[in-house]
């Protein structure tokens, strides 16, 4: 099992010592970095955990890097430690979604409260993902027919109506209303509208959604 990691990338070699001896001492795994460049390029996005990052940086800042790990397949709670806080860039932190943004000259324990939240936060975004490729696994079965069924039911249409729209038997579209039901484990039109809406699924779109999210 990938251990739960906290990352900290910090231009100041001293700072990046002493973050990780009070870390290790508080019981956690840590790994340092110098840029954001030399973080994206070592991280491992399958591996647990949050990043404490400074503001200002050399090249990309806290925030750029803040706003790459955002868009990337796998992102991962930032909280900033600072030592030149500034209102707009707390602002444009939070509002982005950090974790916390603290000064270096706060009480340790608030630092490490904050480390606290943020590995449970990623621990139930990671499950959420995982939740949400297994949901979209289910609708990659479904044929290309089944799916253009799927969206007629989403969009309230009858067997007939969905027949005469398809151009097909009536019989045919209740075979292929069956499977799809059977292939997504749901015994009901409620229960399937939920589950296309947790997977972000609307009618019209059901025949196009992009296999394999």
């Amino acid at each position: 099992m990938t251990e739960t990691t906290v990352h900290v990338v910090d231009d100041d070699p001293s700072f990046r010592t002493a973050m990780s001896r009070m870390l290790r001492a508080s019981g956690y795994v840590v790994k340092t970095y110098g840029s954001a460049g030399e973080f994206l390029a070592e991280r491992d996005s399958d591996e647990p955990g949050c990043l404490v990052v400074d503001l200002q940086m050399p090249g990309v800042g806290g925030l750029d890097l803040q706003s790459a790990l955002a868009q990337s397949r796998a992102p991962m709670p930032v909280l900033f430690l600072t030592g030149h806080a500034d209102t707009a860039s707390t602002v444009r932190a939070m509002r982005s979604g950090a974790e916390d943004f603290l000064e270096k000259t706060d009480p340790q324990d608030r630092l490490l409260d904050a480390i606290r939240r943020a590995l449970v936060r990623d621990a139930a975004e990671r499950r959420a993902r995982v939740a949400q490729r297994e949901l979209h696994g289910l609708f990659d079965t479904l044929t290309a027919r089944e799916r253009e069924v799927l969206g007629h039911v989403l969009q309230g249409r009858l067997n007939k109506q969905i027949a005469a729209d398809l151009g097909i038997h009536e019989r045919t579209v209740k075979v292929h209303r069956k499977s799809l039901m059977t292939k997504l484990k749901v015994r009901s039109v409620a229960a399937l509208t939920r589950l296309a809406q947790e997977a972000g699924v609307d009618g019209p779109a059901a025949a196009t959604f992009p296999l394999g999210q």
